[in-house]
């Protein structure tokens, strides 16, 4: 095949381009070289022989060399839209549904007594993945809508195939009621919670009823209050406002189906959109996708004086082809043992691409730690950062709940040894190895989202064998919950290795002699804690959870580990920026408040 242009472009989608016309020269030299190293460009007729790009050499993102356009699977096909939300907090906290006792719980009716309105083929035409592509599938873009005939009100119209979207099938089983079938994990039976979809034709003051009926988890916070999210795009216009809570009639219950000899579950729920007309979404949390990554790591990039302590590196690629991202977050140093001293902390997210909540906690994290604010300049002082902030782009892309393109959960394959199958786990596993060689790693987290428990909560690693470390994994929690009393919940923290979580990364990692290991917890839903109790979270909040993070390593290790600071001249250094950015008595109270804490925690 003579040269043509690369499909890893930087534009999303990419345009069928005429192949040159070959010449006879082209094909007497193929012949005679037999090799897949040269490829050929042509002046003329005259053949211009170079080197093939070697297949694993990535290149770095930098300003003048743009993103990559996102791949997806073949077979998908995915619409020109460009699908773009505004960033917004509601003015006050959304409370939780309460409960009437009275809500219907309809039973699924099905495409035979209702009207399909909305059904995308299934998206892969084999039980596995083959092959990727920047924009999917190459064929044109089918209509996946349909009005039956006859009808007085015109109906709703669905669209899930953009990205991160989750909708399979949409049918009108009333009026105004319509019943909704989630796609599984890609190449899986499994897997539907994540719903993501657009809605347009409505008519404002119309009360509409959505009802989820493949669900597969048998409770849901839903159940406790927890409401979906609807975005408007004429209210982001109008008002400048962004998602927000919505539905009544609120139910979450068993129906009378199964699936592959499981029960399946719905979801139930009414709202009157805003306006006639509009464009509309509905999710189960703030979708956060893969270009909405890209887009925040270019503008840490564009920014020189981020740039000058946090670089940006492509770890690896994913099975698609998606870059899978690394920030190394320090401080310059003086010298190469200045360098060496210095502790790592491992920080990663978005291994569940359903769990969106775990990328704004990751935001937040980041958003600290990169501010010129004192306690960031000093977290950088003290330590190396290393940060994956996406370590499932494919899952995210096309909508997953859990799985990558394997088919498989690979928070359960940090054991694997299957370089190919799971690429994004097994070089994120290397680079923790490496890291450990050369310096000790004080903490491990990855940040998820949780579907069946309120508040944010974590996950730890405790070694009954060694008296030594007794209690230790718990007084990181500990102090989180100090910091985020409305928020974290240490009363929902669990420190117990079960066998069938042997192939996380929290087990892996402490396996490898990381004692502070966690998966850190956000729920879907909100707290059930102090002030904020039966409200939602927000973005904001989930943010919060970040800074609280990065506040609570401040903490630990400032006050209770000054041996790795380089010298007694150093600590008094940094002690002295903290006096004139905080002041002493805040000092002395938080020095204070930290030793009851920590009597608190071995007790």
């Amino acid at each position: 095949m003579i040269h043509s242009p690369s499909e890893s472009n930087d534009s999303n989608f990419e345009e069928e381009r005429e192949e040159p016309k070959p010449c006879q020269s082209f094909f007497s030299l193929d012949k005679v070289l037999r090799t897949r190293q040269l490829v050929f460009d042509f002046d003329g007729e005259r053949p211009i022989p170079r080197l093939r790009e070697p297949l694993d050499l990535f290149t770095i993102p930098s300003t003048s060399c743009p993103f990559q356009g996102v791949r997806w699977p073949i077979e998908c096909e995915v619409i020109r839209d460009k699908i773009q939300h505004i960033e917004w907090d509601p003015s006050e906290p959304e409370p939780f549904y309460q409960p009437t006792g009275d809500e219907q719980a309809p039973m699924p009716v099905g495409g035979v007594r209702g009207n399909t309105v909305y059904r995308i083929d299934p998206a892969t035409k084999s039980s596995y993945f083959t092959y990727s592509r920047v924009g999917g599938s190459r064929g044109p873009i089918k209509s996946a809508t349909s009005c039956a005939n006859h009808q007085e009100e015109p109906t709703l119209a669905f669209e899930s195939r953009f990205e991160s979207g989750n909708l399979r099938k949409a049918v009108q089983v009333g009026q105004y009621d319509y019943e909704l079938t989630l796609r599984t994990d890609l190449y899986t039976t499994k897997h539907t919670q994540w719903f993501y979809f657009r809605v347009r034709n409505m008519r404002a003051g119309v009360t509409y009823r959505f009802t989820i009926i493949n669900l597969m988890k048998a409770s849901s916070l839903y159940s406790a209050g927890m409401r979906p999210l609807l975005y408007s795009e004429h209210a982001a216009w109008l008002k400048g406002e962004g998602w927000q809570r919505t539905g009544a009639n609120i139910r979450y219950y068993r129906n009378n189906t199964e699936q592959d000899g499981k029960v399946l579950y719905s979801l139930t729920w009414t709202l009157e959109f805003p306006f006639d007309g509009d464009t509309c979404y509905l999710a189960h949390c703030y979708p956060y996708t893969y270009s909405n990554l890209q887009h925040y790591l270019r503008e840490i990039i564009s920014d020189p004086v981020r740039a000058a302590y946090c670089k940006l590196r492509v770890l690896c690629r994913s099975l698609a082809g998606n870059a899978v991202y690394v920030l190394t977050v320090t401080a310059p140093s003086s010298s190469l043992a200045e360098r060496k001293a210095k502790r790592a902390v491992v920080v990663t997210a978005r291994v569940h691409p359903g769990e969106t909540n775990s990328s704004w906690m990751m935001q937040g994290f980041l958003e600290f730690l990169l501010s010129d604010l004192p306690d960031a300049r000093l977290l950088r002082e003290i330590f190396i950062f290393k940060i994956i902030p996406m370590l499932n782009p494919d899952g995210v892309v096309v909508g997953n709940y859990r799985c990558s393109l394997t088919g498989r959960d690979l928070n359960r394959n940090y054991r694997s040894l299957l370089h190919d199958s799971f690429p994004c786990i097994w070089y994120t596993r290397n680079m923790v190895k490496r890291l450990l060689a050369e310096r000790e790693v004080v903490v491990y987290c990855d940040f998820h989202g949780h579907s069946r428990k309120n508040n944010v909560f974590m996950y730890g690693c405790s070694d009954r064998k060694d008296a030594s470390q007794c209690l230790q994994e718990r007084v990181f929690p500990l102090m989180m919950s100090k910091n985020a009393t409305d928020k974290f919940s240490f009363r929902s923290c669990k420190f117990k290795m079960h066998k069938s979580k042997e192939g996380t990364g929290r087990i892996v990692m402490w396996r490898l002699g990381i004692r502070n290991s966690y998966t850190m917890e956000s729920t879907f839903g909100g707290s059930t804690l102090g002030d904020r109790k039966g409200t939602h979270f927000s973005t904001r909040d989930l943010k919060s959870m970040g800074y609280c993070f990065c506040d609570t390593l401040r903490f630990l290790f400032i006050f209770f580990n000054k041996k790795h600071l380089r010298s007694r001249k150093e600590r008094n250094r940094l002690r002295q920026e903290r006096v004139q950015s905080t002041g002493p008595k805040i000092i002395q109270r938080n020095i204070k408040h930290l030793v009851d804490l920590t009597k608190y925690a071995f007790l």
